[in-house]
């Protein structure tokens, strides 16, 4: 599993790039994207995304409040629960929108999909 911005180009590695915003990316087409799928419930709450705001002096409380949505809102573990299956069958590409590489929904996401894996 790897993670990179939607912006990026497409490669052949990327495996099943799976969009991973509650939002669509702006000012990118959607026949230009190379999505194969569009998770929308795995991202962060709307209420969670408005409190990060892409301030990285919130990261850590926001990732701390984004695992407590993973493990306890059954949308987002459907989902985490769909990335596991697909993970079991073939390559997959975390796609995000935001710019900061380092403080961004994805980061924790990988993260706490790959503890998921460990813990099978």
């Amino acid at each position: 599993m790897q993670i990179k911005r939607v912006y990026c180009p497409y490669e052949a590695a990327d495996g099943k790039r799976i969009l991973i915003d509650r939002l669509w990316p702006r000012g990118l087409a959607r026949d230009e994207a190379f999505i194969d799928l569009w998770l929308k419930e795995v991202a962060p709450s709307t209420s969670l995304r408005r409190f990060f705001s892409h301030d990285p002096t919130h990261f850590q409380e926001f990732q701390r409040l984004y695992i407590e949505e993973l493990t306890k809102d059954s949308r987002h573990q459907a989902e985490v629960q769909v990335l596991l299956s697909l993970l079991d069958k073939q390559p997959i590409t975390l796609l995000y929108a935001a710019k900061d590489e380092v403080h961004n929904h994805a980061v924790v996401l990988s993260s706490f999909i790959t503890e998921c894996l460990q813990h099978r």
